[in-house]
């Protein structure tokens, strides 16, 4: 007995032992396909590599091979929604951060298992009288989970493999950049962002020219084969339906056979974002921008309270159910608004941030972001982040960005504009300077809780040191330390001391003596 025992418990260790190995041999795999890819000894503004013109928008991405990006563990996606475009619903591979550049709407996020909390008044009212009369009556008014506004300026976190749709009922377009950190331990299959649309015939976004044209071809293909029969257009379409068998859906929908078929939409042409006919109709309470923004408030306040109460360990109240569950998530936060600032420099610029502390969804997604705007001369003193990789999006205007590697090489020393994208890895050096017409962007960075650390200006590592440190380092007396560490009293956004015109003169000057 006590032999078999013995033979039991080495059996259990050598199981275990080896799924901690598998599990070790696994991380040491994700690490060395994604260590090595930052090995980078130049940086480039890049501007998007592919197109797609759809019925109702525009869609614009870059190559996710590119170095850069492949650093990070990146692909990055601009949408142009035209007013009363719909982006069919959709999932993808990885967690995505959605920043909307421009214009408002309304999107669904679709959890599974949570409850259709919205659904048409008449369904209760007329309740009574429906009883008994069959089923296809009780299901005739519209019931759906919830509806969730968005304007400019807000951040949208959306987890992998949830899907989710997208409405412009606006009067102009909506502009919408997108981040999907394929790089994340929740996407499993590998560094090709990838899109699975529950309708329609879409086009792979993140497709390069030349995929593009064969993209092209074969659905030029399926149009001319359209009077074939059922078991050759089987998984011509490119939505999640389309290789499915139709009798195989209809039995699974429980619906006959050709409504099945429009499931696989292998003849749509209007491919990833479609025209709505009339209004999208969808139910969802009237409320007027003031109502929701107060809405808001509070969320974030209640959201705040659960936060606050889970981190000192206590559960506060008793409470159970729903308001515990992932379906009252708050996915979306402003960051755009002036008066949230988290750094403000007056005539200079502000910084608004979103992480886990203001949007507790975000510690599931590993991201956060930071929008800034800095006036003509306004520089954003070099720092570096601590502990994330940063994307930064030009949403306006120009700057003078410089980027500095491990080597004390600059990687990047050159303007970043409107609509392009510059990756920074983490850990480099990185400082802005705003052209005469001010510079707005994004930046998505690769945690939740990202964190900078500053090389000039009031709270930064230069001004934590000792003045004899620096007068050794960098071979200076005590006073020039001094001034190096006390000359500057802002802490992150300061005003240029020299104009455009005298960096103009002195780099003219510097070219001629070179000459």
């Amino acid at each position: 007995m006590a032999k078999l025992i013995l033979v039991s418990f080495s059996l259990c260790l050598l199981v275990l032992f080896n799924g901690c190995l598998g599990i070790n041999v696994g991380l040491r795999r994700q690490q060395q396909r994604y260590f090595g890819e930052c090995n980078l000894d130049r940086l480039n503004a890049l501007e998007p590599t592919n197109r797609i013109e759809a019925e109702a928008c525009q869609i614009e991405s870059w190559d996710h091979n590119d170095q850069q990006f492949q650093c990070a563990g990146v692909a990055v996606i601009r949408r142009t929604i035209e007013p009363n475009g719909l982006l069919l619903p959709q999932y993808s591979n990885a967690p995505e951060l959605i920043y909307i550049e421009r214009g408002r709407g309304i999107t669904g996020v679709l959890f599974p298992g949570c409850p259709e909390t919205f659904e048409d008044p008449q369904q209760q009212s007329q309740q009574g009288q429906r009883q008994g009369q069959g089923q296809s009556q009780r299901s005739e008014q519209d019931r759906h989970q919830k509806i969730r506004h968005f304007r400019e300026g807000d951040i949208i976190a959306l987890p992998a493999g949830v899907a989710h749709w997208c409405y412009n009922d606006g009067d102009s377009p909506v502009v919408t950049v997108s981040l999907l950190h394929t790089n994340n331990y929740a996407n499993q299959l590998d560094e090709n962002p990838r899109h699975f649309y529950l309708a329609g015939n879409p086009d792979d976004e993140h497709q390069r020219q030349g995929q593009q044209q064969f993209g092209q071809r074969r659905r030029q293909q399926q149009h001319s084969h359209g009077e074939q029969g059922e078991q050759e257009q089987q998984g011509e379409g490119n939505n999640v339906f389309s290789g499915f068998d139709a009798e195989f859906l209809a039995d699974a929908f429980n619906v006959d056979v050709d409504t099945a078929r429009r499931l696989q939409s292998n003849q749509d042409k209007r491919r990833n974002i479609v025209k709505v006919e009339g209004r999208l109709q969808v139910v969802r309470p009237e409320r007027s921008r003031q109502e929701w923004e107060r809405q808001e408030r509070q969320e974030r306040e209640s959201e705040q309270e659960r936060e606050r109460q889970r981190r000192q360990g206590g559960r506060g109240r008793d409470v159970n159910g729903f308001e515990e569950t992932i379906c009252s998530l708050r996915l979306r936060e402003n960051i755009c608004t002036r008066s949230r600032a988290d750094i403000y420099t007056e005539q200079v610029g502000r910084i608004n941030t979103v992480n886990s502390n203001t949007l507790p969804v975000l510690r599931w997604l590993q991201l956060s972001a930071e929008r800034g705007d800095l006036q003509r001369e306004g520089l954003y003193v070099p720092h570096w982040n601590l502990n994330a990789h940063s994307v930064v999006y030009a949403i306006r205007g120009r700057a003078r960005v410089q980027v500095v590697d491990d080597n004390g090489n600059t990687v990047f020393d050159d303007e970043l504009r409107q609509g392009q994208v510059l990756t920074i890895p983490q850990n480099f050096a990185v400082a802005k300077r705003a052209e005469s017409e001010g510079f707005e962007w994004v930046a998505f960075k690769t945690n939740d809780n990202a964190q900078i650390s500053p090389l000039a200006g009031r709270t930064s590592a230069i001004r934590a040191l000792p003045d004899d440190v620096l007068a050794n380092a960098f071979q200076i007396s005590r006073e020039e330390a001094r001034r190096l560490k006390y000359n500057r009293q802002e802490t992150t956004l300061v005003r240029s001391s020299r104009s455009s015109s005298e960096r103009k003169r002195r780099s003219e000057s510097e070219g001629r003596a070179e000459a």
